[in-house]
């Protein structure tokens, strides 16, 4: 790890008054979650569901409650690691304004962190596409997994599922608007762990850059925005935050 790259971003930290940290699923892997298109991931072995389908054909339903239970004890077991809390110690003390993340995992908020901008919504909970009806997802997936049967809204009989972005289906319109005036009003700006490759959250980074932010990239793997970046790391986020982090003097 260039130990130069660390400190230097750890000044722009210090002075930074609206510094903003993008997540992937780079981070989150850390904590033993698997990238849905990595080898292990969820789409090695089976096809999307798209959200068209899923509202219109009751067996598509039952496959895409199939994967969420499937996978369930990924997110639900999953404990944070040092790259999350690292992120929520610069919240708790004022450098970091807020997090947005791809990720479906929750792990940022029981690392401590308080604005979180979920783009691709939680897999922790289940919501009605009909009514307000929102609950954690656990007991739900509990049940699935006894009776093999898509569960319905005990207010509304509407169709439940995970409250997730699924393929088809549009982001969360104020999530988005209010991720974009982040990046436009950042002054520092972090791309943790994200591939930069899905839209429209790879834009982040971009609008951020080209109102004036400095660009940091810390990912495993080169990414498609790699030479807009002011510095881009490839190694181990945890390691690369931790490491920052001792540079702040916190």
């Amino acid at each position: 790890m260039n130990d130069s790259n660390t400190r230097q971003i750890a000044e722009w930290l210090n002075d930074a008054r609206g510094a903003v940290a993008f997540t992937g699923a780079g981070i989150s892997t850390e904590s033993g979650i698997p990238d849905f298109r990595s080898p292990g991931g969820v789409w090695a072995t089976s096809q999307p569901v798209y959200f068209n389908d899923f509202v219109a054909r009751d067996d598509a339903r039952r496959e895409y409650w199939r994967q969420k239970a499937a996978s369930h004890g990924d997110f639900h077991e999953s404990q944070p690691n040092d790259g999350h809390r690292v992120l929520a110690g610069w919240e708790a003390a004022g450098r970091l304004a807020a997090v947005v993340t791809q990720n479906i995992d929750g792990l940022h908020q029981r690392a401590g962190s308080h604005r979180v901008l979920e783009l691709h919504g939680s897999a922790l909970e289940v919501a009605c596409l009909s009514c307000e009806f929102h609950e954690p997802a656990d007991p739900w997936v509990r049940r699935f997994r006894e009776d093999g049967e898509p569960p319905t809204c005990p207010d509304c009989h509407g169709l439940l599922k995970h409250a997730t972005i699924s393929f088809g289906q549009s982001l969360p319109e104020s999530v988005l608007a209010e991720s974009c005036q982040l990046s436009e009003n950042a002054d520092l700006f972090f791309a943790i762990g994200s591939s930069l490759v899905v839209e429209p959250a790879a834009s982040l980074p971009r609008i951020a850059s080209h109102s004036g932010a400095r660009l940091v990239i810390i990912n495993r793997d080169p990414t498609p925005l790699d030479e807009l970046a002011d510095v881009v790391v490839h190694e181990s986020i945890g390691a690369v935050l931790t490491a920052i982090d001792t540079h702040t003097g916190s």
